[in-house]
């Protein structure tokens, strides 16, 4: 296929913030051969962007410009087609992404998003996991901060623990960094499309096989102080446990029976209230078309801090490991979530994909069963931290 195809990557969203930091860092970061395009409906915007980035890396591969409606299935098609892997940052991808899925899992194209939306990747599941497992493609979601840190921080505290044996382990996250404007309005749009999000999940189990011989669970949620970790750790219900859960069905080193529990870490219990308070009045709100409505106009998708702001913010997700009587503890830790570090992750899971040596693996995939050590190893060296803060033992 390398031969075959014009291009080795395609960034579609490059006139965006976070797509525009995507094509920054792969213009920095590519390999100098790399054959590579940016795509979107706007031929000025991507030609103004195609000009930045040769002014700024006047050396690195300069990207060809592809005009592509993200509606338009026969402009995707003839994109997916060209490339052999497709990054995107279009969103919300439960009203945007799907037909580039489609032409990608038909093509044969490898593709990769920052989605954190449990619908879309659900649905995607349903309508082309089977097509992408018969073309050879790999549908990789979820490589931004969801859930690059939590899914590959899981991987790496399995790595230190016993083989063969029953596991456990909890994720601890926390930041101080604000949502994304993208992120937002993918939120807004899930909590309004709640009978989606079911209907998709439950469809999925439906004709989902499980793992033959192996157990994978939830850790039971509560909300307890943790003097350990400096707080109060309640139950995230974010999209990063589910990534978990599916590497674990997917990966044998993660034992016969694996349980993962994914929680935020709060200093005071009055900010655990405050968060569900503001989340469950939000999600109401987001029921109801009007107030929809205005709940998004109060931040742009575009959205972003500037590079002073970005500079200020950090994360660090924690990891309690435990089977065969033995413990660890991990952290994977990094710097802006929102935009510097999730840029970096979509890139370089984009470029993983492109000329790592992988798995022979193909359908939807979770970033730790497509691209395993060759991701890890990339993500350390572009400056992502996973350390052991207390080695395995008794």
């Amino acid at each position: 296929m390398e031969g075959s195809r014009p291009y080795d990557l395609v960034l579609f969203g490059a006139t965006g913030f976070t797509g525009g930091l995507t094509a920054d860092y792969l213009a920095a970061h590519a390999p100098a051969t790399m054959r590579w395009a940016i795509a979107g409906r706007n031929r000025s915007k991507l030609d103004a962007v195609a000009a930045r980035l040769a002014a700024a890396a006047p050396e690195a591969p300069k990207p060809d410009v592809i005009v592509a409606d993200a509606a338009d299935r026969e402009a995707l098609r003839q994109a997916a087609a060209a490339t052999r892997v497709v990054i995107t940052t279009i969103g919300p991808y439960a009203l945007h992404g799907g037909p580039l899925v489609a032409a990608c899992a038909a093509a044969g194209t490898d593709y990769v998003d920052l989605t954190g939306e449990p619908e879309f990747v659900d649905r995607v599941w349903v309508d082309h996991h089977a097509e992408a497992e018969k073309s050879g493609a790999r549908i990789v979601h979820c490589c931004g901060f969801d859930s690059i840190p939590h899914d590959l921080g899981a991987y790496f505290t399995v790595q230190q623990l016993p083989e063969g044996v029953p596991l456990k382990v909890n994720g601890y996250a926390r930041s101080n960094a604000r949502f994304s404007g993208g992120t937002y309005h993918s939120a807004i749009n899930g909590f309004g499309r709640a009978r989606q999000t079911l209907a998709a999940a439950k469809e999925r189990r439906r004709l989902e096989q499980r793992p033959a011989g192996r157990e994978v669970h939830s850790a039971p949620a509560r909300i307890h102080h943790d003097d350990s970790l400096g707080g109060w750790t309640v139950p995230l219900p974010t999209i990063d446990g589910a990534i978990i859960r599916r590497s674990a069905a997917g990966l044998d080193r993660y034992g016969p029976d694996f349980t993962y529990g994914h929680h935020m870490v709060a200093k005071h219990l009055a900010t655990v209230g405050a968060i569900a308070g503001g989340v469950g009045t939000v999600g109401l709100l987001a029921q109801l078309p009007p107030t929809r409505k205005l709940l998004l106009k109060m931040k742009a998708p575009g959205e972003g801090p500037d590079e002073a702001q970005r500079e200020r913010s950090w994360f660090k997700v924690t990891f309690v490991g435990e089977g065969g009587g033995k413990r660890v503890v991990t952290e994977v830790s990094g710097g802006d979530p929102g935009y510097g570090e999730t840029s970096k992750m979509l890139a370089e899971s984009g470029l993983c994909l492109a000329f790592d040596e992988l798995p022979e693996r193909s359908g939807q995939l979770t970033p730790a069963v497509a691209m395993g050590d060759a991701l890890l190893a990339r993500l350390q060296k572009a400056g992502i931290e996973f350390r052991v803060l207390e080695p395995s033992g008794a």
